[in-house]
C-alpha cells in the first residue's frame, strides 16, 4: 500500500533534530521577511530536505512569492515528497 503524503510528512517532521523544528515552525508561519541570515537558513533546510515549504504561500523581505508545499510539484524542492525522499537516504535514519 502506498504511503500518504500526510502519513510521509508527518515522518519528515518527527526525524527533525530541535534546530530543524525550530526553523519548519518558522517557515510554517511564514517568516520569510526576517533578515537574510535566517531566510538563508530555512531555504538550506528546504533544500537539504530538512524541512518542507509552508502549508500556505508566504512572502520574502523584497515581496518575492515564496509558494506553499501544496503550490511546488511532488518530487521537488519544498515538497513532502522530496523531503521524504531525503530522510530515507540518511544513514541514520531507521
Amino acid at each position: 500500500m502506498a504511503m500518504t503524503h500526510k502519513a510521509m510528512l508527518a515522518q519528515v517532521l518527527a526525524a527533525q533534530d530541535a534546530s530543524d523544528v525550530g526553523l519548519q515552525d518558522l517557515i510554517d508561519a511564514g517568516a520569510w521577511r526576517f533578515e537574510g541570515s535566517i531566510g538563508r537558513s530555512m531555504m538550506a533546510a528546504i533544500e537539504a530536505g530538512f524541512c518542507v515549504l509552508g502549508p500556505e504561500h508566504a512572502y520574502d523581505y523584497w515581496g518575492n512569492r515564496i509558494p506553499s508545499r501544496h503550490e511546488v510539484q511532488s518530487g521537488t524542492k519544498g515538497s513532502v515528497l522530496y523531503a521524504w525522499n531525503a530522510l530515507q537516504q540518511r544513514e541514520d535514519w531507521s
